[in-house]
């Protein structure tokens, strides 16, 4: 029976089935391999059931993905969406509870790839889990970032069509806001802490937002990322605009006011922007993006 049922194979099927008798098991190809912010390929063998976010903006990627239900642990601050704030927390990339993510079991770890989270994510490898490091600095990076995690979820329909959404808002805002020709950007301090005085440089997503609202950050050029600079550093470019987040508070913008010979000061350009909104690189930097662009198309207005 068994050769009479050979007889009727053609010797293509043949050669497959006696390729995938042979093929060790140590050579399968992996169901799902996409390559993290780390240009590290992570690979499963199946969609990932049990994950771990250990920042907020990936888990607010994570929900756009379409893989919220899969989620059984997350960082601290992981607040948005509202069901984030129902999902066990195991602490943050500075203070895991590695002992409770090894007890929940997760079949893939999502590490912010910036600072202390490369060396976190090098450790659990080091546990066998895997692990995959988000650290988008545009807004195609959160757009394939939205793609790759519903690809290991097994959500790409949900993601991709997320991801479509996304880059159809940013073009919008981006015909809607575009710097007119021959007008000079808008110089912007962007305050990130009152006491000592800190900024961002142009390699955060802060600047993105800055650029395409038609906008330059005045320390963008400088080497860390979250620079310290002094108040005569600041007086010296003559912002025409300062921005903080809600984080700092109205509040600390009132230090400015005693330099009314500054810009910024002088016109009245002094902004507070929801910082959820605008220093997460999750899918919610629209949000925040368009709150720069009407603050900066304002102070555009108010040029003399």
């Amino acid at each position: 029976m068994a050769s009479s049922t050979l007889r009727w194979l053609s010797a293509p099927a043949l050669l497959a089935a006696w390729l995938a008798a042979c093929l060790p098991a140590s050579r399968a190809i992996a169901a799902i391999s996409v390559q993290d912010d780390a240009q590290r390929s992570v690979s499963l063998d199946k969609p990932a059931q049990r994950i771990i976010s250990l920042a907020p903006h990936t888990t607010e990627i994570l929900f756009a993905a379409g893989a919220g239900a899969q989620l059984v642990g997350v960082s601290e601050y992981s607040d948005f969406p509202e069901q984030a704030k129902k999902i066990a927390s195991v602490g943050n990339v500075f203070a895991l509870d590695i002992e409770r993510v090894l007890a929940l079991k997760p079949d893939l770890v999502v590490v912010w790839g910036t600072g202390n989270g490369a060396a976190l994510a090098d450790k659990l490898r080091g546990l066998h889990l895997n692990v995959y490091q988000s650290d988008p600095h545009d807004y195609e990076g959160i757009a394939s970032s939205i793609e790759r995690m519903a690809a290991l979820a097994g959500t790409s329909a949900t993601g991709n069509k997320a991801a479509g959404a996304f880059r159809h808002r940013l073009e919008a805002l981006r015909n809607t806001y575009r710097q007119p020709a021959g007008v000079k950007p808008v110089t912007v301090f962007y305050q990130i802490w009152r006491s000592p005085l800190m900024t961002l440089n142009d390699t955060h997503m802060v600047s993105s937002a800055i650029r395409l609202c038609g906008g330059e950050n005045i320390f963008g050029k400088l080497r860390e990322v979250s620079p310290t600079v002094n108040v005569e550093a600041v007086l010296k470019a003559n912002p025409e605009a300062i921005m903080t987040t809600d984080g700092e508070k109205q509040e600390s913008l009132a230090d400015w006011l005693r330099f009314d010979k500054l810009a910024a000061v002088e016109h009245s350009n002094l902004y507070v922007v929801k910082g959820d909104w605008i220093n997460r690189s999750g899918p919610r930097i629209l949000d925040g993006t368009e709150a720069v662009c009407k603050f900066l198309d304002t102070a555009r207005k108010r040029r003399r």
